[in-house]
């Protein structure tokens, strides 16, 4: 350590002449208390502006005009640190810090509880937070793919879940919304997500509001929130970068194997972060080829995304910028199996799907903070999509959405804090699938958010919304919400909350005519919105031990939904027509009336990080009783909701010492005990997806699916890493005839620099 240093040193008295007369220097290393280890990445600075962080062996330089200076140094986990020193015009001052970790609780910082930064345990909902290297440990190319394995959340062919609210309904409608940086982006025509246009290389951290959001997120948002936060520029420039590639191996029923060369997966990301004078600048790029494990199924994607923010030099307080993201789109889905044996993996002709198009999105805005402590927002959004299908140009599909939300937030006598907005979001639809059509939201809300003794922190919201669809329907209805977080103990806080939240009908629920195969959708535009409330209570309890810290969160939940949306299948005749016809029988969007969703979910995050070796795990086990109120309870077969599973465990454990790391994800589903019964009838269900009946009822049970991966620190930015995903090539299925990818190998190298 004391060689570094003389090296340093002497780059500094070679260097002296290309620095000011007036300046000095102080150098030095922070290392831990315990280890003596260097701890590289620490902040070291004497101002917001000023300042530097330290290297890979925990040397750090500052060059400073000669004067007075408090010396800050901040490091994740461990206790902060300042010095006060005095240096004058020349003088090179060695000062060296040992931070002390921290014995406390874990405290992640979120804002989409109530729109304005809290720590996770003083809000009154259920949260949950993923992180950039989680992503990035797993490979995820996809956001969908990691938030399948997180508790409470279940993804089915796209369609989020969030303690079981959603089953699957055929790509159309979401309840569950997905924000970037406070704005929607949910499609305009179908209501889904697109979740390979999200961009995963620019993020800080996502998100997950488990209950209906829908006071302060509007439509879409009954059964939660998934956020996505971009990231910021540090004091110091950051760059990342990943490569990887990878095969599909071959499932362990080898009549599945239809191909004759292994199928090939890669692609590549990159990200940068900095700070420019006043100019934060934030971008990111990412290519990916995947040939897929099925039949006619592939993706050949790019996206690219930057984000530009500038802070006024004139106006104290004021700052605007520009985010955009942008994406072509070159793939193919899979939808229809040829049959459950030889063809599960093989397209079945009338499903394919190929299709190119874009996505992008430009979001202007603008934030001001007064110098009497209000602040003002206004966030504005322009979003675009367009699918062009190669071989059905009849399903061709384009949507423009306009959005903005100006909202403002005040701090009132130190009692409370009030947020208050207004809410715009207008679209054009053009399909030749579902008809050309013009839409619009409008919404008004309030929420409260105040202290009533130290202990006690409250919340009351409502919302109103004005929605209208090619002016011929408007609903408008006022929604509440009201939450309480009280703090028992030091680490031990006890939440409620309950939350109405409603949901429009998506234009492809109410106007797509279609078929599939022998499978027929046909539209219904007298669908009604779905409304509904959550109501929780819970308790988390943080604890530190040694080097150990974490927390332990359970909830307890009930969800109840009105006019819930869902396709069913049946016979539906034209009013002109009298004569059945198999041409008439289908899928149909229906409000099937009034359900209920109980359940209880415990969630653990554990750390222990002594510097040499880092520990943590995340995981968390979800029961469910979905329940079909329409239903008669004896009966239980008939009664719970479709698509839905009772019991799901789900966790990751990571271990890293020195330059070596190993890590393994598991999930485990219970069986979803109801279908569509359509599906399992031994005639019908054999016409729609040959062979599922009995593929159902031959795999009626759970499954546990492990992930395991493990890496080298290469060098001080360079990691070496094996991923693989599926490891004991468990055959698993989502909706019917999607049996999910088997065991897929991956090799990647990741930079940080």
């Amino acid at each position: 350590m004391k060689k570094n240093l003389f090296i340093l040193a002497g780059f500094i008295c070679f260097s002296f002449p290309l620095f000011s007369q007036n300046d000095g220097f102080i150098t030095g290393t922070i290392t831990d208390t315990v280890s003596g280890l260097p701890l590289p990445g620490a902040t070291v600075f004497v101002s917001e502006h000023l300042g530097t962080t330290s290297e890979h062996n925990g040397t750090y330089f500052l060059s400073l005009p000669a004067g007075n200076y408090l010396i800050h140094v901040r490091f994740v986990g461990y206790q902060s640190a300042n010095r006060k020193i005095y240096l004058q015009k020349g003088d090179t001052l060695i000062i060296n810090f040992r931070l002390t970790p921290k014995r406390e609780v874990l405290n992640e910082v979120v804002v989409s509880a109530e729109k304005f930064s809290q720590k996770l345990t003083d809000v009154n909902v259920s949260m949950s937070v993923l992180k950039p290297r989680e992503m990035i440990l797993q490979n995820t190319v996809s956001l969908d793919d990691i938030l399948n394995k997180m508790s409470g959340i279940d993804i089915m062919d796209g369609q989020p879940s969030i303690r079981g609210g959603s089953g699957f309904s055929y790509g159309a409608g979401s309840r569950v919304l997905v924000v970037l940086d406070g704005l929607p982006l949910i499609a305009g025509d179908a209501g889904d997500v697109k979740w390979d246009y999200l961009p995963l290389e620019s993020l800080s951290q996502v998100e997950i509001i488990k209950g209906a959001s829908s006071v302060l997120y509007g439509s879409s948002a009954l059964n939660g929130v998934i956020n996505l936060r971009t990231k910021e520029p540090g004091l110091k420039p950051s760059s990342e970068a990943q490569v990887f590639t990878g095969l599909y191996l071959a499932p362990q029923r080898r009549e599945l194997v239809w191909w004759n060369t292994p199928r090939w997966m890669g692609g590549a990301s990159f990200s940068h972060a900095r700070k420019i004078g006043n100019l934060d600048l934030v971008g990111g790029f990412n290519v990916i080829q995947d040939n897929g494990y099925r039949e006619q199924e592939y993706k050949k994607n790019i996206r690219a995304n930057l984000n530009l923010r500038y802070m006024s030099k004139k106006i104290k307080g004021l700052s605007y910028g520009l985010n955009l993201n942008g994406m072509h789109v070159n793939k193919s889905d899979f939808f229809l199996w040829q049959n459950a044996d030889s063809g599960a993996y093989r397209q079945n002709i009338a499903g394919t799907s190929p299709y190119t198009g874009y996505r992008m999105n430009a979001d202007p805005y603008i934030r001001y903070m007064s110098s009497k402590g209000g602040l003002h927002v206004l966030k504005t959004r322009y979003f675009s999509v367009s699918n062009n299908m190669r071989d059905n140009p009849d399903k061709n599909n384009h949507f423009d959405l306009f959005m903005g939300e100006y909202r403002y937030q005040k701090n009132v006598a130190k009692l409370f804090r009030i947020t208050a907005g207004v809410f715009e979001n207008y679209g054009i639809v053009n399909s030749r699938l579902y008809g050309a059509h013009h839409r619009n939201e409008t919404a008004l809300y309030i929420q409260l958010h105040g202290l009533a003794g130290a202990r006690l922190k409250y919340s009351l919201g409502s919302r109103w919304e004005s929605y209208w669809l090619d002016k011929s329907s408007s609903t408008s209805m006022p929604v509440f919400r009201t939450g309480i977080n009280y703090r028992v103990f030091s680490h031990t806080n006890f939440r409620f909350s309950a939350g109405q939240g409603y949901r429009y009908p998506s234009i492809a629920e109410k106007y797509t005519a279609t078929s599939v195969g022998a499978l027929n959708i046909f539209p219904n535009p007298d669908l009604l919105p779905e409304k509904g409330w959550s109501m929780e209570a819970g308790m988390i309890q943080g604890f530190a031990f040694g080097y150990w810290k974490g927390y332990v969160d359970l909830s307890l939940f009930r969800n109840e939904y009105r006019n819930m949306i869902e396709f069913t299948f049946g016979l539906y005749l034209p009013d002109s027509i009298q004569v059945p016809s198999l041409k008439y029988v289908g899928f149909k969007a229906l409000n099937i009336g009034h359900t209920r969703i109980t359940g209880t979910e415990i969630i653990a995050h554990l750390e222990k990080n002594t510097g040499q070796v880092h520990v943590q795990f995340l995981g968390g086990y979800t029961w469910l009783n979905p329940l079909d109120l329409t239903i008669p309870k004896n009966d239980t077969v008939n009664n719970i909701l479709k698509y839905r599973y009772r019991h799901g465990l789900k966790g990751s454990v990571d271990m890293q010492w020195r330059g070596l790391s190993a890590g393994m994800t598991f999930v485990y589903r219970g069986p979803i005990e109801r279908v569509d019964s359509v599906f399992i009838d031994p005639f019908i269900g054999n016409i729609l997806l040959p062979g599922y009946p009995e593929y159902f009822r031959e795999h009626r049970q759970g499954n546990w699916i492990i992930d395991v991966r493990a890496g080298y620190q290469v060098t001080a930015f360079m990691k070496l890493s094996i991923i693989c995903k599926n490891l004991f090539n468990r055959e698993y299925s989502g909706r019917p005839g999607d049996i999910r990818p088997p065991r897929n190998v991956s090799l990647q190298l990741y930079f940080k620099w």
